[in-house]
Formats: C-alpha cells, sequence, structure tokens
C-alpha cells in the first residue's frame, strides 16, 4: 500500500512534522522579525503572493487585522515587475510568501516594497533564494521537499509561520500557546475522513465551497485543490457574499462546502448553510450546529483564529483520493507545473 502512496498523500501526512519543525527551527528569525515589525509599529501591512500563497496570505491579512488591528491589502505583483509602479509604503511593512522563492514578478514586487520604505519579510521554502535576499527578514518555513505540483504542507507552514510573526509582533501570549498546540492538532485533523462528501458528489461538475474570515482563505484553497487535482470546477465565496448574485445557480443537490470555525462568524456561516439545503442544496459543513446541511468531521483548537486553519487538513486528505477515483494523477495535475515563473 506504501508504494502506490501519491506524494500528495505523503505531504498531508507530514504536516504535522512540518509545522513542528517549523516552529522548533525558525523560532529566531520569527522572534527577530516580530520584534521589527513592534520597533516599525506599522500602520498597514501588505501582502505579495500568488496561487495557495495568496490564499495563505489572505488568512494572515484576517488574522492581522482582527489581532493587530491594521488594515492589510494583497498588491498584485505586476504593479512592479508590469507597471512600474511607485508606491508610498515608508509607513509599513510588507510579507511576501513564495514556496520556491524565486517567481520573479513576486520579487520584483517584493524589492519594490523595500525601496518604497517597507519592512519586508519572506516567508519562504528555499533558502538561500531571491525572495530572501529581497526581504529584510527571511523565515524559513521549513516544510521540507514539496514533490507533489499541488501544495499543501507549505501552504500550511506558510500560515503557521505568518500567524507565529504575528503572536510575536504583538506579544499575544494565547495565540502563542494556540500556535504551539497545533501540531497536536494537525496530527488528529490528518487522520479526519470525509468520505461523507465524496460519497454524495456523484458526478457533480461545479461545486462552491464558502467560508467568512480565516475560513474563507481556507475555501478558497480547497476551490484550487479541486480545479488543480481534478479538473473540476470549483468556486470560493464569501457565505454572505455567496447570497449576492451566486445562489442563482444553487439548485437541488448542487454541492455546497461551509469551511465553519469557532469563531465569530460561525453563526451566520452555520445559518446560511441551513438555509441553502432547506432549499435541496448538497450542503455540508464543519460544525456542530448544522441543523440541514450536513456535518463534516473537524478538529477544535480552542482558539478562533488557529481554527480554521484545521480545516484544510481533512479536506487535502478527501481531495487526493477524490482525484486518484476520477482517474487522476494528484502529483501531477495536467498543464501544471511546481514553479510558475511570471513576469
Amino acid at each position: 500500500m506504501l508504494t502506490n502512496m501519491t506524494n500528495m498523500r505523503k505531504e498531508i501526512d507530514e504536516i504535522p512534522e512540518a509545522a513542528a519543525r517549523l516552529l522548533d527551527g525558525s523560532a529566531a528569525e520569527l522572534a527577530a522579525a516580530g520584534r521589527a515589525l513592534r520597533e516599525k509599529d506599522p500602520a498597514f501591512l501588505i501582502t505579495i503572493a500568488r496561487g495557495s500563497s495568496d490564499h495563505a496570505a489572505t488568512f494572515i491579512k484576517y488574522a492581522v487585522e482582527l489581532t493587530a488591528g491594521r488594515p492589510v491589502a494583497s498588491l498584485g505583483p505586476s504593479l512592479a515587475s508590469i507597471y512600474g509602479a511607485r508606491l508610498k509604503l515608508d509607513g509599513g511593512a510588507a510579507i511576501a510568501i513564495s514556496q520556491s522563492g524565486k517567481s520573479p514578478d513576486i520579487v520584483a514586487m517584493t524589492e519594490a516594497a523595500a525601496k518604497a520604505g517597507a519592512v519586508t519579510v519572506a516567508l519562504t521554502n528555499t533558502l538561500p533564494s531571491p525572495i530572501a535576499s529581497a526581504s529584510a527578514h527571511a523565515i524559513n518555513i521549513n516544510a521540507g521537499p514539496e514533490l507533489a505540483v499541488a501544495a499543501t504542507k507549505s501552504f500550511v507552514n506558510s500560515i503557521v509561520a505568518g500567524l507565529a510573526l504575528l503572536s510575536e509582533w504583538v506579544g499575544d501570549e494565547a495565540l502563542k500557546a494556540a500556535i504551539r498546540n497545533l501540531p497536536g492538532h494537525f496530527e488528529k485533523a490528518v487522520k479526519l475522513d470525509w468520505s461523507a462528501l465524496a460519497n454524495e458528489l456523484g458526478d457533480a461538475e461545479s461545486l462552491y465551497m464558502l467560508g467568512r474570515g480565516p475560513a474563507l482563505a481556507i475555501a478558497s484553497e480547497a476551490a484550487l485543490k479541486f480545479k488543480e487535482t481534478s479538473n473540476m470546477h470549483a468556486e470560493a465565496y464569501s457565505a454572505a457574499e455567496v447570497l449576492h448574485g451566486p445562489v442563482a445557480l444553487v439548485e437541488k443537490r448542487f454541492p455546497v462546502v461551509t469551511f465553519a470555525a469557532r469563531d465569530a462568524a460561525e453563526a451566520s456561516a452555520i445559518e446560511i448553510a441551513d438555509n441553502l439545503a432547506a432549499k435541496g442544496a448538497l450542503a455540508f459543513a464543519t460544525s456542530d450546529k448544522v441543523k440541514d446541511a450536513r456535518r463534516l468531521p473537524f478538529v477544535a483548537t480552542g482558539h478562533p483564529i488557529t481554527d480554521a486553519l484545521t480545516l484544510i487538513l481533512p479536506f487535502y486528505g478527501f481531495v487526493e483520493a477524490w482525484s486518484r477515483a476520477k482517474g487522476f494523477n494528484p502529483d501531477a495535475p495536467v498543464a501544471l507545473k511546481k514553479v510558475t515563473e511570471t513576469l
């Protein structure tokens, strides 16, 4: 059985170990970068990323805004690499995320942010690398080699690194404790079984992934993984935004997965999931509070910021198995390669 295990499945199983490796191996760098942010006291942050890394940036965005009270904006890397825009960033900080550390447009935007006066922090799985050289502080996310094209452990570790950086910056002891507990929660989450979802999807060709706050980043990552590994059309929406137009496509047994965390948005997200289920949608949600929607197993972390992150692990296991069941190779999606170098 082990000889037939995909690289993607191996890398999913390695997430708990990878997270522990990050927290141990990069502690000094995270503390130094957090200290730099305290000294800078930025009025705002920008994030620089693409693909799964941009979804990680979205998670970090919500965490920063909810914890540090600073607005965070995602900047299009083409502002620097294509348009040569000159931005005024001297009052802010920038977080660049790149697994490979060498995408030209990500590097160019990071260099531009540094020149514009921002304190720059790179979260990367590759040191040394151009993104590390372009940044004042480089954090090795320590995910280890990732052979599958679809990112899994590097996505999770990018978020863990961002949360650890945030906790060092603001001195949030509760968040620090929650982060230390993540490898243990990941150990449980990676073993959860979402086969009930697979059994119901059947021949569905499209589905919605919903979330609010940090869980919206998880929904976005999940939708991307459906596309990458299974050639299946999936779209991510805010559980509130889906009611402003996209709900028109939700007919009988249209699949909807709601990623709900144990936070202030859980009640509203579940209300929408239940309403869609009552209208005939094939609705699933990661909450014990569902009435009409179907419950998906989850691991609660006891902290409203980290809780959403554990939701991606059982999904990863599900989508890897779903991809194989549909005759695809999740390690080598059609027309994709591991490192995308855009200008």
